[in-house]
């Protein structure tokens, strides 16, 4: 809870009616009601004037407000005498907004939990050349520099303490370790670790300390990464306007008819300002911010940090979503499964003519592939660095390398021209390259030697063991088509979209085309997900971009709505359920607010409910309003997808 001072700078107007209105009410129990209907009087027409000023303000922003009703009601009350009506009219509006802020802290708790968990220092032992950091013994480490975690560069030694959260992403030195992923996986169980492995982080050490080399600086690290995504979705606005305004001209006309009309039929004016009382517009101002901060929060806890509000109206609306493949629908982790070599390559390359075998040829081609695919974003590569690297190859480096989004890489590879990447990408070179046969789930890497078709690497990249529940359950609620956006072959699309029961696929894209085709889709609103750097301009174009951010692509997570943050394709049909539960939360909670405030102002138009008695009954009204919006918080459709096992 804030403190008085800071309470009386954030809401000065609350602070004021709550120190006025008891010596108001106490002078008019004594009396005093002379003096005490003048004070209210003046104080409420400066609250009715600064409230017109912002009022009018908005409609020149083209946002109609409904304060007209809160401005109406006050002026109502005072021209007809009920000063401690009008007063207590005042303290709910203006408390109206402290409430919200309470409410909305409450909601958002998850979103400050991971923001507070943020590590600001890190223990610097040295650098990767610093050998007493990297030899000595747990027990004999030198003293650590806290260093800020913003200072940390790749290849510093760091020492992580039992029970830490990993600052930045590195690499193992001590000889194993035990690491709570839970806060980024949801798995529960610590995950166990040997030298040389990666370290995410926004993971927390187990019971030992730990060496790890940095791998990336604090920026360019997944838990910063995820951090700043948060922050953002933080301080997205939710889209209260939209959803308050659908309802405010039509409560706004309806609570002046009901007003008017019963102080026609009575001849009393009181009735008047009896019933504005009871409409003020507080429930449809709060219920909706409240509910979308809710949401955001749950999917948050649950994995899937959501950019604002609008986009979880979105995911409520949605009818369309569309899968990228590698990396998405499948694991992103390729394994090779053949080298096909063309006698060009060995025809031109004296080193493989004199290879002993067939099988040093076709290790020659694997090391100068993989050479050249070490400068590629794309997931394929990293399988054939590993297919290379497994089979005890030495890769060369270069500093003329170039990558051609969605096409491949072009390298200079010891002293050779290496290119690298997707059919027609080859054929630029050698218009004969062939097309290679693959079977089912298997996807062509090309490769062209100084500007001469050399063969071909086949990969296959497993489809999530989920992937086919995620569909049916995305189907299940509400999805009405699913679709398949990939820059990958025909072939083997079609196989791996017809394991995921997916009968729409489009392959062989560009980026432009994945953009033309989001925009060419029916059914909208259109939820697109992808992983890579190539997906970054659909994922800006589709009415809400899902990004499978949990390993790290960057551009993808900036561009997109919301960011996966768990390596799970179900969290997609999860986004959806929490969208759709936290909009119809919020529509619900504003007509729980409206039709309390109908049946309140019907029995007020009687002459049933005193105008004071009215003013505090409408405080119960909103509190109804912010207590369902809160059910936000929970989780909606209890279905859950269980994660993949493979």
């Amino acid at each position: 809870m804030p403190n008085l001072s800071t309470f009386a700078r954030r809401y000065p107007i609350v602070l004021c009616t709550l120190i006025l209105l008891p010596i108001v009410i106490a002078l008019a129990l004594g009396g005093l009601g002379n003096v005490a209907q003048p004070v209210a009087t003046g104080y409420v027409a400066i609250i009715i004037v600064i409230t017109v000023i912002d009022m009018v303000r908005d409609i020149l922003r083209g946002n109609f407000g409904l304060d007209i009703l809160a401005v109406v009601a006050m002026s109502a009350a005072i021209a007809v005498g009920e000063y401690i009506a009008a007063m207590i009219v005042v303290l709910m509006l203006s408390g109206g907004e402290a409430l919200e802020d309470y409410a909305a802290s409450r909601a958002t708790k998850d979103l400050d939990a991971l923001l507070k968990r943020a590590p600001q220092r890190a223990h610097r032992l040295g650098t990767q050349t610093d050998d007493t950091a990297l030899t000595s013994t747990t027990d004999e480490l030198p003293a650590s520099t806290d260093v800020p975690v913003d200072e940390v560069t790749p290849g510093d030694i760091l020492l992580v303490k039992p029970a830490e959260v990993i600052p930045v992403d590195g690499e193992l030195l001590t000889a194993n370790a035990e690491i709570d992923e839970s806060q980024l996986t949801g798995e529960s169980l610590p995950a166990a670790y040997v030298a040389g492995d990666h370290i995410r982080s926004g993971a927390v050490n187990g019971h030992t300390a730990i060496r790890i080399r940095a791998t990336a600086s604090a920026k360019d690290s997944q838990y910063q990464q995820i951090i700043a995504l948060v922050s953002e979705a933080e301080q997205a606005k939710a889209p209260t306007v939209r959803v308050a305004d659908r309802f405010a001209i039509p409560f706004t006309l309806v609570s002046l008819a009901v007003a008017g009309l019963s102080w026609w039929l009575s001849g009393e004016a009181t009735r008047f300002a009896e019933v504005l009382v009871l409409a003020t517009p507080c429930p449809l101002l709060i219920a909706a911010p409240v509910a979308f901060m809710g949401g955001m929060s749950r999917a948050s806890r649950e994995g899937v940090v959501v950019k604002g509000g609008a986009t979880l109206e979105q995911l409520a609306k949605a009818k369309t979503v569309a899968f990228d493949k590698t990396g998405t629908l499948t694991h992103g982790e390729p394994e090779l499964t053949a080298i096909q070599l063309h006698e060009s390559f060995a025809a031109g390359n004296t080193d493989v003519q004199q290879a002993a075998t067939l099988d040093d040829q076709a290790l020659e081609l694997l090391r100068l592939t993989a050479s050249a695919e070490q400068y590629s974003t794309h997931v394929l590569a990293a399988g054939i660095i590993d297919a290379a690297q497994s089979r005890g190859l030495a890769l060369a480096t270069t500093d003329t390398a170039e990558e051609i989004a969605t096409n491949g890489v072009d390298a200079c590879i010891d002293g050779r021209h290496v290119r690298v990447g997707k059919l027609a990408f080859i054929r630029e070179l050698d218009a004969n390259a062939p097309e290679s046969e693959l079977t089912a789930g298997e996807t062509a890497v090309y490769v062209a030697i100084d500007g001469v078709y050399a063969g071909v690497l086949r990969i296959a990249d497993r489809l999530r063991g989920n992937a086919a529940d995620t569909v049916t359950h995305l189907r299940g609620n509400g999805i009405e088509h699913v679709v398949i956006l990939t820059g990958d072959n025909q072939h083997t699309a079609d196989a791996l979209a017809a394991q995921a029961g997916i009968a729409e696929v489009h392959g062989n894209l560009l980026p432009q085309d994945k953009v033309r085709l989001v925009a060419e889709q029916g059914a909208r609103p259109v939820i697109m997900v992808g992983d890579g750097v190539n997906d970054a301009p659909v994922l800006a174009a589709a009415d809400v971009g899902i990004a499978m951010g949990a390993r790290g692509a960057t551009a993808a997570s900036e561009s997109a709505d919301a960011v996966i943050v768990r390596d799970d394709i179900s969290m997609v049909a999860r986004a959806v359920s929490i969208g759709r539960h936290t909009y119809q939360v919020a529509i619900t909670a504003i007509w729980i607010g409206i039709a309390l405030s109908l049946g309140l102002m019907t029995i007020a138009a009687f002459g049933y409910i005193p105008a004071i008695w009215g003013a505090l009954s409408q405080e119960l009204v909103d509190l109804a309003a912010i207590l369902y919006a809160l059910r936000a918080l929970t989780s909606g459709n209890q279905h859950q997808i269980a994660p993949s096992a493979d």
